[in-house]
């Protein structure tokens, strides 16, 4: 399984996800789950992938061949010269829709799910930090101020952190903590989300990523916040009120 998360604040944009993929008991492997793309001072991007391996797969490496088309015709459209970030996104959909209708029903004949969600995040010049969910038939939806972050894959392990913790106005510096939260929570109950973890943090305006690194199982950064909130959490419900 996945769990990939994005977040869209006032400073800018805040993405992790787990490499584990599963395909049975005996059958575990690291894939990445995150790509990113950069024209640095023009734009920058970042695709976080859930679902069937074939497809994702297939779907990226279809973006990085009309990038390379594009590099030696300008006059072709791609996700690194499109004139905004939705016609970004509706980029992506469309390829999602051409590898799900190539593949979709002999994946389902053989006995598997084609079925596959996307997150997109990123800037252009001139344009504002933005997130999207890209669903597997290809249409997408935008984070608001009302809902400024998108999950996919293992979400409900990390989604009650989001919701108390993240609002529009939320820092980088708190985001970037709490979506590890809400990862060390999913590690701790879902044995099919696993290390490592890619993130990746785009500062508004920068148009260049700010972090994109790999955190390793023995990263001492992340397995301090991830001690350090199951020590909160013990010690805020000691201190709650007796029920009895």
């Amino acid at each position: 399984m996945t769990y990939c998360v994005g977040l869209c604040v006032a400073e800018g944009l805040v993405l992790l996800s787990d490499t584990q993929t599963n395909a049975g008991l005996d059958n575990i492997s690291r894939f990445t789950k995150m790509f990113t793309f950069e024209r640095p001072g023009e734009r920058v991007l970042a695709l976080m992938t859930c679902g069937n391996l074939s497809i994702t797969q297939g779907v990226v490496s279809r973006l990085e061949r009309k990038i390379q088309e594009a590099a030696a015709d300008p006059a072709l459209e791609s996700i690194l010269n499109a004139d905004s970030m939705a016609r970004v996104a509706q980029l992506v959909g469309t390829e999602l829709q051409r590898v799900q209708a190539a593949y979709s029903e002999p994946i389902r004949r053989a006995g598997a799910t084609a079925d596959a969600s996307l997150l997109l995040a990123g800037q252009r010049r001139g344009g504002q930090p933005r997130l999207f969910l890209i669903y597997s038939a290809g249409n997408f939806i935008e984070a608001t101020r009302d809902t400024p972050f998108f999950q996919i894959g293992e979400t409900k392990y990390g989604k009650p952190i989001l919701d108390r913790i993240i609002t529009p106005d939320t820092s980088i510096d708190l985001a970037l903590k709490t979506v590890c939260i809400s990862m060390a929570s999913t590690l701790m109950s879902n044995l099919s989300v696993g290390m490592p973890l890619d993130l990746a943090v785009i500062r508004k305006d920068a148009l260049a990523f700010a972090t994109r690194r790999r955190i390793e199982r023995d990263d001492p950064g992340f397995a301090a916040v991830s001690q350090a909130w199951s020590v909160a959490i013990r010690k805020g419900v000691e201190g709650l009120p007796s029920l009895m």
